[in-house]
């Protein structure tokens, strides 16, 4: 976890971030694929850097969601996706041209 909490709170990692809500129009672009125009606070990891280290900086693998909908992504408790999530892993994943393992099919 400590690990987690020092690459949030890097330089790195928060002008990413701002980069990222600003091309994303600080809008959640989940709620956007519905007509939905919901500010968006949080970006989220798609392909989760637990998992995915070689993408933790890819702005194509990250989106601007509201807490909400970024609540949702994650089952309860853990850092496991949830079927929304998966969802929208397969999404960004055909876009940005990249497979998804079979375990988040």
């Amino acid at each position: 976890m400590k690990q987690a909490e020092a690459f949030y709170r890097s330089p790195r990692w928060k002008r990413l971030r701002a980069a990222v809500l600003r091309r994303d129009g600080y809008l959640c672009q989940w709620s956007k694929r519905f007509g939905k125009r919901i500010e968006a606070d949080t970006v989220h990891h798609v392909f989760p850097r637990e998992d995915f280290p070689e993408y933790e900086w890819a702005a194509w693998n990250l989106v601007a969601l509201s807490g909400a909908v970024h609540d949702s992504m994650h089952v309860r408790g853990s850092r496991e996706l949830t079927g929304t999530g998966k969802a929208l892993m397969r999404i960004v994943a055909r876009r940005a041209g990249v497979e998804v393992p079979e375990k988040y099919l």
